[in-house]
């Protein structure tokens, strides 16, 4: 048997989304037909990481689910390992920055009604770490060189400016890019935030390119 994959999300008290998660996991399982494949959350839900590692014996790759390096991944996903004492866990780069998801945000766009024309923001959820802020700006340069456009960026909580001032400053049509696994908390402050924009995009969920990138990011490992 490989080495067993321990997805960990952040998790989200929204059915949708974890339902989306589940069919992440799924989706991630039949690409890795002989790895035991597991879902674990740092918020919300359970079970976490240290408890999910407690169960697997062996080696463990963990791929965190995060668009960013920040708090989780950088601080509390190590901790919970060591807490675990599993002695033959390691832990993968986050799924972001990468162009394959500014590919991803991309095409949502286009199918919420971006045709090249009118102004484009990134809205990503925020964060007080500056890691985590360089790496959103990078997914903002990629997702311009994708598009050949210029993009703002916005944030849903977190830092500034935030996603509403954004669009308000924005002349013309503003289609937003939602840079979110799932659709939960965030998703859903974002549709407040971005009401007055023509399109928002849907989050990046399932997408084959999302699924690869997380089997990459194990078999790197």
């Amino acid at each position: 048997m490989s080495s067993a994959l321990l997805i960990v999300a952040h998790g989200t008290r929204r059915a949708e989304g974890v339902a989306m998660l589940q069919e992440l996991r799924g989706e991630v399982a039949r690409r890795l037909p002989w790895t035991e494949v597991r879902l674990a959350f740092v918020d919300v839900l359970g079970p976490t990481p240290e408890e999910a590692l407690r169960e697997l014996p062996g080696r463990v790759v963990i791929v965190p689910a995060f668009l960013a390096s920040g708090y989780h991944v950088r601080t509390d996903l190590p901790r919970q390992v060591r807490r675990s004492a599993h002695q033959n866990a390691v832990i993968a780069p986050a799924l972001g920055p990468d162009p394959v998801l500014a590919e991803v945000l991309a095409e949502r766009l286009r199918a919420a009604g971006w045709d090249g024309s009118g102004q484009v923001v990134l809205a990503v959820a925020g964060t007080n770490d500056s890691s985590a802020q360089a790496e959103n700006r990078t997914t903002l340069r990629q997702l311009e060189e994708e598009l050949a456009a210029t993009v703002r960026l916005g944030t849903i909580a977190q830092g500034a400016p935030r996603v509403d001032t954004v669009v308000e400053e924005c002349a013309g049509p503003v289609f937003v890019a939602q840079y979110l696994l799932a659709d939960g908390f965030f998703s859903r402050k974002l549709a407040e935030l971005a009401a007055g924009a023509r399109g928002i995009a849907a989050p990046l969920g399932t997408h084959p390119l999302v699924v690869d990138l997380l089997v990459r990011r194990y078999r790197a490992v």
